[in-house]
């Protein structure tokens, strides 16, 4: 479970992202962050996962109160984490086997168990007659593709994504549409960050929506 109760992040300079935002993403729940560019989406998924923390209120993930947590705690909570970032984060130096491979080896998997687990990750996301290509051979959608398999190779319990389909076309977007969809249906929390309407249209789900910062809707679960 997801809970934001009162939060507040403001960042050097005074610029306040969110403003008293409280709302609770049930467990195996998909919901969207909506709202214009600047109101405050990235900033929310980020607090999520420990990488910025809150000025005041609370963030709970999984029971745990994400601003409590001590540096060396988090790795630990991100281990039950997969993040999709807009930009990729891939390595460009290693082929797409490996970039799915990286999570596992830093957790120290079984090689055997891990190559299994990447193969199996790559064929999930239609990549795996690609696992010796590099990212710079691959197109947008592909290298979008990509980055899930490495955010979900690790069986996460909670799926983060921001912006996924931002630098897709239509027929990329909807494909990934249905993938996060098919996560979903095997009981991983999905929290997707965007603007798309078309994906939200797609996915039917709860809409948490930001304004400036502030908390604009977000009805309750069906």
């Amino acid at each position: 479970m997801i809970s934001f109760s009162a939060v507040h992040k403001r960042f050097p300079g005074g610029f306040e992202a969110l403003k008293d935002v409280s709302f609770t993403i049930a467990d195996g729940e998909m919901a969207l962050i909506t709202g214009h560019s600047g109101a405050g989406k990235t900033t929310l998924l980020k607090l999520i996962a420990a990488i910025e923390r809150p000025t005041s209120g609370s963030v709970l993930v999984n029971g745990q109160n994400v601003d409590a947590l001590s540096r060396r705690a988090i790795p630990f909570l991100r281990r039950n984490l997969g993040l999709i970032f807009e930009d990729h984060k891939l390595l460009f130096d290693r082929n797409a086997f490996d970039n799915v491979l990286l999570p596992l080896s830093i957790v120290g998997y079984d090689p055997r168990e891990a190559a299994r687990r990447v193969r199996a990750a790559l064929d999930k996301v239609g990549l795996l007659h690609k696992e010796k290509a590099y990212p710079i051979t691959l197109s947008g959608g592909e290298q979008q593709r990509l980055a899930i398999a490495r955010a979900v190779v690790h069986r996460p319990a909670i799926l983060l994504a921001d912006d996924p389909t931002g630098n897709l076309d239509a027929q990329h977007a909807l494909e990934l549409a249905d993938l996060f969809r098919s996560f979903h249906q095997v009981g991983v929390s999905v929290v997707i960050a965007t603007h798309d309407q078309h994906l939200a249209q797609r996915l039917e789900s709860r809409a948490i929506e930001l304004r400036n910062g502030e908390l604009a809707r977000s009805p309750l679960a069906a």
